[in-house]
């Protein structure tokens, strides 16, 4: 995002000014001594044989201007020029504390097919939509060219279309020294599946350069993969690897919505995808980069940007949504829950205070009425604005919980007068959101779409009263569109969590079991290898978005059953609920929490139902068993409530509920 410019596909331009270095060396020799030596005016420059760079145009390299041997020792640099000493950009030199893991390289993609669409033209299919880098092996003369045009899709003609990825064009393109050569580009890296080749010879009267290799190398950030999810549905194993391939394109140094045409920080992904992302990954450093990225773009006046760092400044919408804004509350919260560590909150606990200040400025009778809203929801238009859950409900609606949680983060940081004064904001908020947005004939919020009344349900909105009322309209709703959804990148995370925290889980199962309404199976029927953007997979939207992937956390949270009691936050307090929901025979499910692997393994099967858990040092248990009674519950081959480790605590409908200490267990139970 340094220096944007024209020429080529674009988002935005602007740039940062001339390319600029601070760096110091530190050499340590064999006596002891040490030095270090700092950019200053010794050093020398010269232009190097990258000729174009832009992270959105792509990456030109001339190799005839490479000066051999300027990387070894003995080197002459004289015709080199000084560098010229400038000034800093201003503001605090940071460290490591806010640097994002390193974006490396993890697998090779070798193309499945090689097809000539034209002279001079061949088009290679990797086979997976991926965020990579081009790996090229070429035969030439000096002057002879090889261009490389990245997209997902490809048209009739065969060729490459890049319409999803923005419209304009990007590309790699690689100049031959002459010979036999390699070249893999340094900077630019872009979402796909597909990659043009353009070969064209450096006069007229010689043959073009031949291609020998051309692989994709996947890149992305080094965040360790800490989950491991698999169950007996061949169509679920595919949604969980189609979002993992969305997942890790959109991690790099930011979590990005796309890997081509945007690659911007949009924050609401950040907290309404942080369960489904944690699970699978170790999220912390990439959080505390996204934190600081956010208390840097945070203005004056509170407001949080929906994209952080804001290198563009947007308008409307697309500037201030609370549903985006919101992320500098919750990824510090979510970050205490699942690794217990409250440094994100200490430390931006003033940006989480100043941003709900300024919520409150713009709340009228405390109701919050701007934003997009519920983007990307399933109505009569093109997806874009939420159509079926009025505005101000889901932006009132955050509001009202980033203001419990910075009532929450209050009392867990000893601000007992602060913890006091948010939860009295926090009730009335909640208060007018029902008198506002509550409809009693109906038992429903606002319009009754599934949004609408999934949100109040899952933030904890809905008077107790009127629970299962709402839940049952909720249900209706989604009967009633024949087990399909409507929700979009907002509301759908709700409409799992509502569902799932009233005992439909099999509920969700029939929702996303099916590949002839839009949702994840459709995606899959439609050809898509990553979470597309669309429900429906629409070629004219992105082919590669994490952000509708919010049932990673189901697969977990729930299927497997591995979840965090919120008393012992970090997973030191551990809640096991499986849900044995549809068909499903078996779910494998691990987690690397910060304590430990926790696992989380279960099967069915001539009306036995078998758990097999392993609890990590230091760490207690609660496990909710699907029992037909409690007596029917043994574990390692005797009754449950007489093993080493196991104390039964009650029984509920369908449960036997036990607490259990570190170590392995093996509990089996009649359903």
């Amino acid at each position: 995002m340094y220096h944007v410019h024209g020429g080529r596909y674009t988002k935005f331009t602007g740039s940062f000014g001339p390319l600029k270095a601070i760096a110091q060396l530190r050499l340590e020799y064999t006596d002891g001594s040490s030095e270090t030596i700092g950019t200053d005016a010794h050093w020398r420059v010269r232009a190097g044989p990258i000729t174009f760079s832009c992270v959105y145009g792509g990456e030109d390299y001339d190799a005839r201007l490479l000066p051999a041997g300027w990387d070894r020792p003995g080197f002459d640099d004289a015709a080199w020029a000084a560098a010229a000493v400038v000034q800093g950009p201003g503001g605090v030199l940071k460290g490591m504390s806010c640097a994002a893991p390193p974006i490396r390289a993890f697998e090779v993609l070798h193309p499945v097919a090689a097809v000539p669409v034209g002279h001079g033209i061949t088009v290679y299919d990797l086979g997976q939509n991926a965020p990579i880098m081009p790996r090229l092996t070429v035969r030439g003369r000096a002057g002879d060219v090889v261009r490389i045009i990245p997209a997902e899709l490809v048209r009739p003609d065969g060729q490459v279309d890049r319409g999803s990825c923005g419209g304009g064009m990007a590309y790699w393109q690689y100049t031959l020294a002459g010979g036999s050569e390699e070249w893999f580009p340094r900077f630019f890296y872009h979402g796909c599946r597909y990659l043009q080749v353009e070969v064209r010879a450096a006069g007229p009267d010689t043959p073009p350069p031949v291609v020998a290799a051309l692989d994709g190398v996947v890149v992305h950030s080094a965040a360790p993969e800490v989950g491991t999810f698999s169950c007996s549905d061949a169509l679920f194993n595919r949604i969980h690897t189609l979002i993992r391939w969305a997942q890790r394109a959109n991690m790099m140094s930011v979590l990005t919505d796309c890997p081509h045409r945007e690659r911007l920080g949009w924050l609401e992904e950040d907290h309404l995808n942080g369960p489904a992302l944690r699970y699978g990954f170790d999220l912390a450093r990439l959080s505390s980069k996204a934190m600081n990225d956010i208390a840097d773009s945070q203005l004056a006046n509170g407001l949080i940007p929906d994209i952080a760092p804001e290198y563009v400044v947007f308008s409307g919408g697309f500037r201030d949504s609370p549903e985006w804004g919101s992320a500098g509350v919750l990824v510090p919260w979510q970050q205490c829950q699942f690794v217990g560590d409250t440094e994100l909150l200490r430390r931006y606990y003033g940006v989480m205070q100043r941003y709900v200040a300024y919520l409150s400025e713009r709340a009228t009778n405390q109701i919050v009425a701007y934003g997009l809203g519920d983007w990307y929801d399933l109505g009569p238009k093109a997806p874009g604005y939420a159509q079926l859950t009025p505005v101000a409900l889901t932006a009132t609606a955050f509001y009202y919980y980033d203001t419990w949680v910075l009532g929450q983060t209050a009392a867990r940081l000893g601000k007992a007068a602060d913890a006091r004064r948010y939860a009295s904001l926090a009730a009335q908020i909640r208060r007018s959101f029902n008198q506002t947005f509550y409809r009693p004939a109906t038992a429903q919020y606002a319009t009754g779409s599934q949004c609408a009344n999934a949100l109040p349900l899952a933030l904890g909105l809905v008077e107790p009263a009127h629970q299962a009322a709402v839940l049952a309209a909720l249900v209706a709703d989604v009967r009633a569109h024949g087990n399909a959804l409507t929700a979009g990148d907002v509301g759908y995370r709700y409409l799992l969590r509502a569902l799932a925290e009233g005992g439909r889980s099999d509920l969700i199962f029939a929702i996303n079991h099916q590949s002839e309404k839009p949702g994840y199976g459709y995606q899959l029927k439609m050809g898509a290898t990553s979470l597309t953007e669309a429900w429906n997979a629409d070629r004219r939207s992105s082919q590669n978005h994490f952000m509708l992937g919010q049932i990673m956390e189901w697969f977990y949270h729930d299927l497997g059953g591995i979840g965090c009691d919120a008393n012992g936050p970090g997973f030191k307090r551990i809640l096991i609920k499986p849900e044995p929901v549809g068909d499903l025979t078996w779910v494998k499910t691990r987690y690397e929490s910060i304590h430990g692997p926790i696992v989380s393994d279960w099967e069915r099967a001539e009306g036995v139902f078998t758990l097999r858990l392993a609890i990590p040092a230091n760490t207690t248990a609660t496990v909710f068993l699907p029992a037909s009674a409690a007596a029917t519950v043994t574990e390692g081959g005797g009754p449950a409530g007489h093993r080493p480790g196991v104390r039964f605590l009650r029984s509920e409908p369908g449960r036997a509920i036990y607490e259990v200490g570190a170590g392995q267990y093996e509990f089996r139970a009649r359903l």
